[in-house]
């Protein structure tokens, strides 16, 4: 190639002819992937989730679009983040049917901190969907607060409780212990509150109000709940 961005190609043995090649602006696609607020240490959120599903449930298995639902990515994304996890000896597969099961490497010697790392950064939002996810009655659950302002990209110190607004007419007992199993594994302060659907549509009540505008991470309540073992697209 030339100085004036022309390429000299040769024809039949012949004098070169110049070719001007033109690729506008618009056509071209520049990526920026920027570390996730929460815990700048990881790559990406899709990163961070996949290995916070593995790690803070390694007894059962996950195929990769359990996964990619999870961490509400493409399974495009989420197939590539799997590869490198199971060629980094960090996750660990098994073929039971036909599906490819997925789960943590409980003998690596990383499996531990990383474990602990995760549930103090990505946590809640896994554990919160895993134990409310077993409780019939709710519609909608968000985390709110700190936790989801970090989630979301804004800048601050690391949240040290998790606030989860949950939507629906579960049995109050049932909150409470999901929040206690919760606390025990995150080993941080939960609070929840719960409201009706009703309530929360009618956007009369002036808490819930403001918390429309701020920051929401919505968990993915019955979506891949704990089985035994997963199953669907390996």
């Amino acid at each position: 190639m030339n100085k004036a961005g022309q390429i000299a190609s040769p024809v039949g043995g012949r004098q070169a002819q110049n070719i001007n090649i033109h690729l506008p602006d618009s056509n071209i696609v520049y990526v920026n992937t920027q570390a996730p607020s929460l815990a700048p240490l990881f790559r990406s959120d899709t990163q961070a989730l996949i290995l916070a599903s593995l790690f803070l449930s390694p007894e059962r298995g996950f195929t990769t679009a359990e996964l990619a639902r999870r961490a509400k990515a493409p399974y495009a994304s989420a197939h590539r983040e799997v590869r490198r996890l199971v060629d980094a000896g960090l996750v660990q597969e098994r073929p039971v049917g036909r599906a490819l099961l997925l789960s943590a490497r409980q003998d690596s010697a990383v499996f531990r901190p990383l474990s602990e790392l995760l549930a103090l950064t990505y946590g809640p939002e896994v554990v919160l969907t895993r134990v409310l996810g077993r409780i019939s009655g709710i519609s909608e659950a968000f985390i709110y607060g700190s936790y989801a302002a970090r989630r979301t990209g804004v800048a601050g110190d690391a949240p040290v409780d998790s606030d989860v607004l949950v939507i629906g007419n579960p049995a109050r007992s049932s909150i409470e212990e999901a929040v206690i199993e919760a606390e025990r594994l995150l080993g941080r302060e939960v609070n929840a509150r719960i409201v009706s659907e009703q309530l929360w549509r009618e956007g009369t009540d002036s808490f819930l109000e403001s918390l429309r505008s701020q920051p929401l991470v919505p968990l993915a309540i019955g979506v891949d709940q704990d089985d035994s073992m997963g199953t669907g697209q390996s």
